[in-house]
């Protein structure tokens, strides 16, 4: 069987398996389907059993899942939950995180490598905790509104700051061009907001369910507009992305609730069933276990990794807190806040890519988002749960 063949076949086995795993050890512990698909990338990559190789095949889809992983979590960007106390403090806590994230970043990567680290750590994975709300029924909540005020700006901050330290032109050019984009984004998000799209929404329902699909090619026309644009302009595909999913949800947002709903559904079978998942299978294919295995410390840094994004980014994200909200629900917000992994992949294998760290320490990075993947959503969930019990009154 050629190469082609067993990634063809291999990938989309290891999609499917890893919900069957999750729900499988769901009796024991509640886990996002990511991590099984990231580690079953590990087991199937050079690294473990060598049957998938990296490829430009492979590079290109994943791509376009991490497009789709950030256009979703524009798509849910609560613009209320960024007003007033949650949007400020979520703004000053990502700040902070980043200014402590970068100075400790000194110590390992002076210069811009120090930059890079600080991105990483102050990040948070808003694509990721989004289906952890929603299958908790947590995400219309006051604590699901703040966890999502903190995931956006987790993303929205370090795609900024992305965008400025890797660009290929100086730092005045680079904030100009980023301004200039921004220019364009609010005006596409302004014109999209400004109307009724009856019409539109019209012909979306006609093609709801024919082969025509017009809400899809449209959804996708958006993304690789904006997508395009970023790459024309040398800024981070990902703020193309997360934009164009701010303005799409402002084009549906008229639409029946029932016709929002089922496009809804099938934009999320597109991306969580099909392109995002070979993102995360994909990361797993090239992580380099070598490299994290290569010293006995620097797998031990793993874990020190997790703890550093609670200090770091988990304390600061607390911040974003309605006053008077109880102490273990302010702490599952900081838990939530400290998980990150997606903005760790992209930051960490830009700057491997320019030089800037090298990819020890971003394994060390990865593996430590990783990790806050795999424990903090559920201990955060396992400590809000517990408030609610402590919090009800006796029977």
């Amino acid at each position: 069987m050629s190469a082609t063949t067993t990634t063809l076949v291999l990938v989309p086995l290891l999609a499917v398996l890893a919900p069957l795993i999750a729900r499988a050890l769901a009796r024991w512990v509640a886990l996002p389907g990511i991590v099984f698909e990231l580690l079953l990338g590990i087991a199937i990559g050079p690294a473990v059993l060598n049957l998938v190789q990296p490829s430009e095949f492979l590079e290109m889809l994943s791509q376009f899942g991490v497009a789709m992983l950030f256009f979703m979590a524009g798509t849910e960007l609560n613009a209320s939950a960024m007003r007033g106390r949650s949007g400020a403090g979520a703004w000053g806590g990502w700040l902070l995180s980043f200014g402590v994230g970068t100075a400790l970043g000194w110590i390992v990567a002076p210069g811009l490598g120090a930059v890079i680290i600080g991105i990483a750590l102050s990040s948070t994975a808003l694509g990721t905790l989004v289906p952890v709300l929603r299958d908790a029924g947590e995400f219309t909540t006051p604590f699901g509104r703040t966890v999502s005020a903190v995931g956006a700006v987790g993303e929205f901050g370090p795609i900024i700051a992305i965008s400025v330290v890797l660009s290929e032109r100086s730092t005045i050019q680079a904030i100009l061009v980023l301004v200039g984009f921004a220019v364009v984004a609010v005006i596409a998000v302004w014109q999209a907001g400004r109307t009724s799209y009856g019409r539109l929404h019209r012909f979306v329902e006609s093609t709801m369910h024919t082969s025509g699909q017009f809400a899809i090619r449209l959804v996708m026309l958006i993304v690789s507009a904006l997508v395009a644009l970023s790459l024309a302009l040398n800024v981070d595909i990902l703020l193309g992305a997360f934009t164009a999913g701010i303005v799409w949800k402002l084009l549906i947002s008229d639409a029946s609730i029932e016709t929002q709903e089922q496009v809804e559904s099938k934009v999320e079978g597109l991306a969580f069933g099909f392109l995002i998942p070979i993102f995360f299978i994909t990361t797993g294919i090239d992580f380099d276990l070598e490299a994290l295995l290569a010293q006995p410390w620097t797998f031990a840094a793993v874990p020190a990794v997790a703890v550093l994004l609670l200090l770091v980014r988990g304390i600061p994200s607390t911040l974003a807190v309605p006053a008077g909200t109880a102490r273990r629900e302010r702490l599952a917000v900081g838990v939530m806040g400290a998980t990150g992994l997606p903005i760790i992949i992209v930051a960490t294998s830009e700057g491997v890519a320019a030089g800037y760290i090298s990819s020890t320490t971003a394994a060390i990075l990865v593996g430590g988002g990783m990790l806050s993947v795999l424990l903090f959503p559920a201990i955060a969930t396992a400590v809000r749960a517990r408030g609610a019990a402590d919090e009800a009154p006796a029977a």
